[in-house]
């Protein structure tokens, strides 16, 4: 089994700071894109920012200068720092990663639970 647990949301006012979690456990033989999407009641899931296992970042133009995409390899654990949070960044967070499981010849993406993430005005 592989589980991604993420952590770090709340409420927060405009103009303040979040920082997410996300920990990778099972069996894994290896990871390689990790990343975080968001999803807004009535809304589609949007990419947030990615990261690949080199340390490449990805980020979507509405958080570019604001959030921070970070990894622990060794950890398997990804972050995402939230700075200059606005009302239109709520949205539940979600950590998704691209896993190849011991045992397994392929990949497949794997998706947490969820976190909520309110920024009031």
């Amino acid at each position: 089994q592989v589980q991604l647990v993420e952590s770090g949301g709340g409420l927060v006012q405009a103009g303040g700071s979040l920082r997410l979690s996300c920990a990778v456990s099972g069996s894994i033989f290896s990871i390689n894109v990790m990343g975080w999407y968001r999803q807004a009641p009535g809304k589609q899931r949007d990419l947030v920012a990615t990261i690949t296992n080199g340390g490449i970042t990805n980020y979507a133009d509405s958080v570019k200068g604001r959030f921070t995409i970070s990894r622990d390899n060794a950890k398997m654990a990804v972050y995402l720092q939230m700075d200059s949070l606005k009302p239109e960044d709520t949205a539940v967070y979600y950590c998704n990663a691209n896993i190849r499981r011991r045992g397994w010849d392929s990949w497949a993406p794997y998706w947490g639970q969820g976190t909520q993430v309110t920024v009031s005005s």
